[in-house]
């Protein structure tokens, strides 16, 4: 029968009443800003350490062709790991699953800064992406615990949302000025700041809750997923480097998808599945999660080749550039607050969602209107607004979405569902991006002078229009999926998000 949680509620935990209903938690803004805080350390660590590198490249010593290892290694340990730590925080509880992760990613981030070698900092990156793979999912599914009124819980996800969106133009601006102002050593070191924070808020606040701990990790379910999750992303890493056609690339992606499709079938025999398929199955949460991997393949083009025009080509200096997507972020801001509390309650994400993918894709195609002599204010600052309202518009509510109304004891494997896909995302976008970029700049220098400057000028920017022209496809195609899979209406409101004890 359940047991109403009245009197004694742990912190974090809200109280219910005997029907079960949530009563609100006092202090859920306040672990709403450690939560985030938290969140925001992750997602910055995938950009802040990009500006820093040729400053860690001269210090260390390493070769460009290494240089990718100091980016994918924390992309490798953190998608693959993700539902492991999502199931781990629903396992034993999110609230040790919270401050080991930030522990233990500050640790790793100390590790880095104070690497002497290359290797030294390979593995730091790495256990950073291990932690973070157990923070990330804790973080969300606490989220989703904490607030239990559709309105405050919506005006929640708008945060979150914003900050798993913008964090990677907060890495970029920061990164920027701690390699200027200080030394590349800091964009790891810095992580302490928000470690410290968010452990001493974390421990203070959070109760802990376990959702499933009646349940027991599935190992067979967990090595199929992690190496599967683990050979798409080193496949993908490896188009970056290797031709499409060398076997360590489409190698490792056929492994991939053989091992995923067996976790998949394992799932659906497994007693105790790592990712039971009720998570999936449901048609708007699917949708959501297609989402959250397009939304990711997408924005890589912005961040990356935008970044790389900035300076490269209008001579921003790293901090500069960094304030250059200031104004992205703050339309994200306002558009993930507007989408969540105001438009997907009223019109459904069947028109809200895509229309924030035909805004993406709008914004890009603009944006292959740059040119070598092209001005900031002109042709690329409108161009970043209108792509900042349109992720505001697709990543709050689908990240919402994909984690409301299911069950507490799944809790913690959506949130890292969500995690991994916008991780996978990234990663293909990356890869592909990056090949079709190189090819544009090859073709377009063939049968010219490749030895003139402005010839080489011109050829960046063909690899930069050729990138968000293929953004602006995948924007696209999520328009459409979008719309034919989410279903019509208005999402029903949860009502049994808060935790409820079953005894």
């Amino acid at each position: 029968m359940s047991q109403s949680l009245t009197e004694g509620a742990p912190k974090g935990v809200a109280n219910t009443t005997e029907k079960g209903s949530a009563a609100p938690n006092a202090q859920r803004w306040w672990i709403l800003a450690i939560i985030g805080l938290a969140q925001l350390m992750v997602v910055l660590d995938a950009t802040i350490v990009n500006i820093a590198l040729p400053s860690a490249q001269a210090d260390l010593g390493f070769s460009d062709g290494n240089r990718q290892w100091i980016v994918t290694a924390y992309a490798l340990a953190f998608a693959s790991l993700l539902l492991l730590g999502g199931r781990i925080a629903d396992l034993f509880g999110r609230k040790p699953a919270f401050l080991i992760g930030v522990a233990g990613f500050a640790g790793a981030s100390v590790l880095g800064g104070a690497a002497n070698s290359f290797e030294m900092l390979v593995i730091a990156r790495a256990l950073q992406g291990v932690f973070g793979a157990l923070l990330a999912p804790a973080a969300l599914s606490l989220l989703n615990t904490t607030f239990t009124d559709a309105r405050e819980k919506a005006r929640a996800f708008s945060v979150y949302g914003a900050i798993a969106g913008a964090g990677g133009a907060v890495g970029l601006l920061l990164g920027g000025l701690l390699t200027d102002a200080l030394d590349w050593r800091w964009t790891l070191y810095v992580n302490l700041i928000f470690a410290v924070v968010a452990f001493v808020g974390g421990w203070m606040l959070l109760g802990n809750h376990r959702d499933a701990a009646n349940s027991k990790i599935d190992f067979p379910g967990t090595l199929l997923v992690s190496a599967g999750l683990f050979s798409v992303v080193y496949g993908f890493s490896n188009a970056e480097t290797h031709d499409w056609s060398s076997p360590q690339t489409w190698g490792f992606l056929i492994a991939g998808a053989l091992l995923l499709a067996g976790f998949a079938w394992w799932q659906t025999r497994a007693k105790h599945p790592l990712l039971p398929m009720r998570v999936l199955l449901d048609r708007d949460r699917g949708a959501s999660f297609l989402t959250v991997l397009i939304s990711g393949a997408g924005m890589f083009g912005v961040f990356l080749f935008l970044t790389y025009y900035l300076q490269l080509n209008l001579g921003f200096s790293p901090t500069k550039t960094g304030l250059a997507f200031m104004p992205m972020m703050a339309a994200l801001m306002v558009a993930a607050q507007v989408s969540t509390t105001r438009l997907v309650p009223r019109f459904g994400p069947k028109i809200i969602i895509p229309a924030g993918f035909l805004l993406g894709a709008l914004g890009m195609v603009w944006l292959t209107g740059i040119d070598i002599g092209s001005d900031f204010s002109t042709a690329v600052l409108p161009q970043l607004l209108v792509i900042g309202v349109g992720m505001g518009v697709i990543m709050p509510p689908a990240m919402q979405l994909a984690t409301s109304g299911i069950g507490d004891e799944d809790a913690g494997v959506a949130s890292a569902t969500v995690n991994t896909m916008q991780q996978v995302g990234g990663s293909i976008g990356t890869a592909l991006l990056s090949t079709l970029a190189a090819s544009a700049a090859t073709n377009y220098l063939s049968g010219r002078n490749a030895s003139d400057k402005l010839v080489q000028a011109q050829a960046t920017i063909e690899s930069y229009t050729t990138a968000f022209w293929w953004s602006a496809g995948f924007f696209a195609v999520g328009a459409l999926i979008t719309f034919l899979l989410y279903r019509p209406g208005v999402p029903a409101q949860d009502e049994s998000a808060a935790p409820v004890i079953h005894m």
